[in-house]
């Protein structure tokens, strides 16, 4: 059976399976041998993203089931890597701004490296611009669902979030945080409701238990599915049901996954008194752990 990480940065009820019995597992495996051998992991990083350029070039030749079969080992060994890194630098007290942004391109880096891959083995107008939608859909519900879950992981916690900054900048970046901003402030009603509760912790084991089920549902937006669908398109030997997947299947997960997970915040604010609703919102500060 597996644990969670010792710092309770996962909760288990929403992880994917893949990351519960394989990944993580895989990672915290190699995790004693990388530090051992000084490996850093800003390392880590750039070795997934190796592994997942190789898994690109393998699905380049889709046509072929061993290259598909290999695309899906070095994607699998890519995931592992992405979790390894964070896993070195929690260990290693290395945390950084620049380890942080080179995960994240990494992570985006692999995705781009095979949406092109796909389609230029496809070749044609329309697998273009299917992967370019495609690229755009999934940038867009991997950020949502990064939201809620990061959201879960904070409140189960019972730790409310600030409120939503005023938007600043050009044109373009007050429209880029306005629309960043729109889940947040969909969510802001139960932030202070959380914020002003006599027991935020107990309330947020509460609703923690209301909404695993809506984040079970927005974990199909994990990475690994999308490996995992990759995979089973080019064993099928069109790549395009894998864009048309990410488009149509995966847009409606994640709106009705946000819908769902608005509608359980909603519910608890039915059973909260007009009197504890004012006083939460005169409290709506930050609360860290431990203040």
């Amino acid at each position: 059976m597996t644990v969670p990480p010792p710092d309770g940065s996962r909760d288990r009820r929403i992880e994917d399976p893949s990351n519960l019995w394989l990944i993580h597992p895989t990672g915290r495996l190699l995790l004693p041998w990388a530090i051992r051998r000084g490996v850093s992991a800003n390392a880590v990083s750039v070795a997934g993203l190796a592994l997942g350029a190789a898994a690109a070039l393998s699905y380049a030749q889709f046509d072929r089931p061993f290259f598909e079969l290999l695309g899906l080992v070095l994607s699998i060994g890519w995931l592992i890597a992405d979790g390894l890194d964070g896993m070195v630098a929690r260990a290693t007290g290395t945390s950084s701004a620049l380890g942080r942004m080179l995960d994240g391109l990494c992570d985006h880096g692999v995705f781009a490296l095979i949406y092109v891959s796909l389609a230029f083995t496809v070749g044609t107008v329309e697998g273009w611009v299917l992967a370019t939608a495609a690229g755009i859909a999934h940038a867009v519900q991997s950020s949502l669902y990064e939201g809620e879950r990061t959201r879960f992981h904070r409140r189960i916690k019972g730790v409310a979030r600030m409120a939503v900054p005023t938007a600043a900048g050009n044109a373009l970046v007050r429209f880029y945080d306005w629309f960043a901003g729109v889940p947040d402030r969909m969510a802001g009603a139960f932030e202070r409701d959380l914020a002003g509760s006599a027991d935020p912790v107990a309330l947020g084991r509460r609703y923690g238990d209301a909404a695993v089920p809506p984040m079970r549902l927005l974990s199909l937006e994990t990475a690994n599915m999308r490996v995992l669908a990759i995979f089973v398109a080019c064993l099928m030997g069109d790549p395009r049901l894998f864009w048309w997947f990410e488009i149509v299947p995966l847009t409606f997960v994640a709106i009705a996954g946000l819908a769902w997970h608005r509608r359980v915040e909603r519910t608890f604010r039915n059973h909260i008194s007009p009197a504890a609703t004012e006083a939460s919102a005169a409290q709506y500060l930050v609360k860290e752990q431990g203040q």
